[in-house]
């Protein structure tokens, strides 16, 4: 069963969520959208990726800005 029929994120990885964020603004643009270093200073994927798992104030915003463009991505 599925315990988590209306959460948006379900089944969906912090990975692509970067990914797709990224491919779709660019990390200048991201970095203007979520001004953290992880977009702005010397911004990667795996970078990002290893901070916003270490930091749920940063994932926050970032899951939430992808929920916010979803339909564009």
């Amino acid at each position: 069963m599925n315990n988590q029929p209306y959460n948006p994120l379900h089944g969906v990885t912090l990975k692509t969520i970067v990914t797709e964020l990224e491919a779709y603004f660019g990390f200048e643009a991201l970095g203007k959208e979520i001004n953290i270093n992880c977009f702005t200073k010397d911004p990667s994927i795996k970078s990002s990726l290893k901070f916003l798992r270490k930091t749920p104030w940063a994932r926050e915003k970032v899951e939430a800005l992808y929920i916010k463009n979803k339909h564009h991505l």
